[in-house]
């Protein structure tokens, strides 16, 4: 029987993240994937691509997840776009209840700044109530730093170190990503469990980021973890899949790239 995986995440309708990139993944990955839709973001083609942002109501987000955990056996579950205090207290009510296994958190934090306001609240929320429930976290380079409480992160050194004080502050797997951010000519993430700090490297491919990257990378740790991988073993394969889905992008009329992982091959 096909392992089975869960997504809780927002719809993006182009196709280039969210939930409907974390199922192309697992399906590249042979795991059998099912979604919650937390929320509907769509671009705005005429407002510079910026993001329209609808949050599901939460008792609809309660009842998708009790609808595919009833249907499926379900250990393994990755987290995405959230949005709101609100969502976060339904779905981490919902991972209280249930206790998977493996709880792969892509930790999309929206507040740039400590300005108060619905985006500070609502990443406070999710560190507060999310991250405590989470196995494994994927924090881009922004993400790592403000979860490690750095004041910057300009070298491999640094990402490292970010990724020991995340470990350590919330007793998660850390795979912390370099990406296109740092000098040099690798896109360079760090995997750290506590006992071993990994090194995964890998040519960079232009120097601009792609959206739905971060998306492909967790889904993939979250698929691979369902087949029942060791968590190094499914971080070495969200890098490789990650660094095809980049290099076989997906083009299109905004002024970003999107991932495409119909070219990877085991």
């Amino acid at each position: 029987m096909t392992h089975v995986a869960l997504t809780i995440a927002g719809s993006e309708t182009t196709g280039g993240a969210g939930a409907q990139t974390d199922l192309k993944t697992f399906h590249q990955l042979g795991t059998f994937g099912t979604a919650a839709l937390t929320c509907i973001v769509s671009f705005d083609p005429k407002n510079d691509w910026g993001h329209r942002f609808v949050p599901v109501d939460p008792q609809v987000i309660a009842d998708q997840i009790e609808a595919t955990t009833t249907v499926h056996e379900i250990d393994t579950v990755k987290i995405g776009m959230l949005g709101t205090p609100a969502t976060i207290d339904t779905v981490a009510s919902s991972l209280a209840e249930r206790r998977f296994t493996n709880v792969v958190l892509d930790p999309v934090l929206i507040c740039k700044g400590q300005e108060p306001g619905a985006a500070l609240d609502t990443d406070n929320a999710l560190k507060e109530k999310i991250l405590p429930l989470a196995t494994f976290v994927t924090p881009n380079h922004f993400e790592a730093m403000t979860l490690s409480g750095m004041d910057s992160i300009e070298s491999v050194e640094d990402l490292t170190e970010a990724a020991r004080r995340i470990h350590d502050a919330y007793d998660v797997i850390v795979l912390a990503k370099g990406g296109v951010v740092l000098d040099g000519p690798e896109a360079v993430d760090v995997f750290h469990d506590g006992e071993q700090t990994v090194e995964l490297r890998s040519p960079k491919i232009g120097e601009h980021r792609v959206s739905g990257a971060g998306c492909t990378v967790a889904a993939a740790v979250t698929a691979e973890l369902a087949k029942g991988a060791t968590p190094l073993e499914a971080a070495r394969t969200a890098k490789a899949l990650v660094t095809s889905s980049i290099e076989n992008r997906q083009p299109g009329a905004t002024p970003f790239d999107a991932v495409y992982q119909g070219a990877y091959r085991a």
